[in-house]
């Protein structure tokens, strides 16, 4: 279900020059980084791409989903990490992008940590947004 304007609690505002090959600033200068594609793709991989900063912010928040459903499971995932990887290749029209989520969840049998991967994948922002657009595996 989508969110209305009014709902909105906080917005992120980026700015990008030059595209794969320049620079990306947040508003509010947390964030200024020059992003440049990889060697894979022919750049000079010296600064930053955009798979990158999306696998950042994709880990960071479905770290955050998990920690959300562990709590409503009583579920301890205290030392976990979330390991986003985000591929990037030709498609049909183009290029598409498929990420792997990896979870860690060392307090947890290997069942629950499963169980508790699959719920975050239903409550993180990012997973939602994604979700029936690119091709989302989970590992634990």
């Amino acid at each position: 279900m989508s969110i209305q304007h009014s709902d909105v609690v906080y917005t992120a505002i980026a700015t990008a020059e030059n595209g794969r090959d320049g620079r990306v600033a947040t508003d509010d200068g947390q964030l200024d980084v020059v992003v440049n594609p990889p060697k894979a793709m022919g750049g000079s991989g010296a600064g930053t791409n955009p798979e990158q900063l999306f696998a950042a912010g994709y880990s960071a928040c479905f770290q955050g989903a998990l920690g959300v459903v562990a709590r409503n499971e009583n579920a301890d995932v205290s030392g976990s990490t979330v390991t986003a990887e985000v591929g990037i290749g030709k498609n049909d029209d183009g290029f598409g992008i498929i990420v792997k989520i990896s979870a860690t969840i060392p307090n947890v049998d290997a069942e629950t940590a499963k169980s508790l991967i699959e719920k975050a994948h239903q409550v993180c922002p990012y997973s939602k947004a994604t979700r029936g657009n690119i091709t989302v595996e989970l590992a634990v």
